[in-house]
């Protein structure tokens, strides 16, 4: 009589043990944040080579702006006229960096002192302008949204960085200046300009420059001339633009 083979059993399939399976997780994450880091940098670094040459179109500030506006019910229209550094009346140069930055020239995008300064007198209780520099604002107004999350400080602090690197003081100034908020739907020097005075950006005279830059901190809220307040504002700053040198 025959003896039946026993047939084999089939072997199981060997699972993968748990600790395999979590690195596997984990290094696609990180995979995927990796990329995603890298072509932030190349993006950003596309646009900050691309801004150091061509005007710069829009801001997101004009975006939100815009979007705020519609949500009250505002027709406000945008007006926003690049024009090239040689056209911006030099007062109005001068008149920004004595308001807004003294020490534009001398520090890499951070003033340091600036910045221990106003967290002094923020400690005390006492009123005084942040230790943004006009490079950091600048890095702001193109790049950024507004806010004080720590999230976007460090994008400011990153593109501050890249632009000073990569532009230079002369650039920093000739985009800020065509970007910041000069008033309600205003954008840049000589839509400030038209604007305020009804006249061209390169023919302004130092008190004019003095009134826009005065209202820099707030130029929805105040007017060239609007106020006691401005108008001593305006004359400080005038005679600081008198001591004011372009270092370019």
């Amino acid at each position: 009589m025959a003896v039946k083979k026993a047939t084999p059993k089939p072997k199981a399939k060997p699972t993968k043990p748990k600790s395999t399976e979590k690195r596997g997780f984990f290094g696609q994450l990180m995979r995927f944040f990796w990329k995603a880091f890298m072509w932030f940098n190349i993006i950003s670094l596309f646009f900050i080579v691309l801004y150091k040459f061509v005007p710069v179109p829009f801001t997101p500030l004009m975006a939100i702006r815009y979007f705020e506006n519609s949500a009250d019910g505002k027709d406000i229209e945008t007006k926003h006229d690049w024009v090239p550094m040689e056209d911006i009346s030099k007062n109005l140069q001068k008149a920004v960096i004595a308001s807004e930055d003294g020490r534009f020239f001398e520090h890499s995008g951070f003033d340091f002192k600036a910045i221990q300064n106003a967290a002094v007198g923020n400690f005390k209780g006492k009123r005084l302008k942040g230790g943004s520099t006009i490079t950091q604002q600048t890095a702001k107004n193109v790049f950024l949204w507004q806010g004080r999350s720590y999230i976007r400080k460090g994008l400011e602090a990153y593109y501050t960085f890249l632009i000073e690197l990569i532009w230079g003081k002369e650039r920093i100034l000739e985009v800020y200046l065509n970007s910041i908020e000069m008033g309600d739907g205003i954008y840049g020097a000589q839509a400030a300009t038209q604007h305020w005075y009804n006249r061209d950006c390169k023919s302004l005279t130092r008190m004019q420059a003095a009134g826009i830059a005065a209202i820099l901190p707030n130029p929805r809220k105040f007017k060239p001339n609007g106020s006691a307040y401005i108008s001593r504002k305006q004359s400080k700053i005038a005679r600081y633009i008198l001591m004011t040198k372009l270092k370019y």
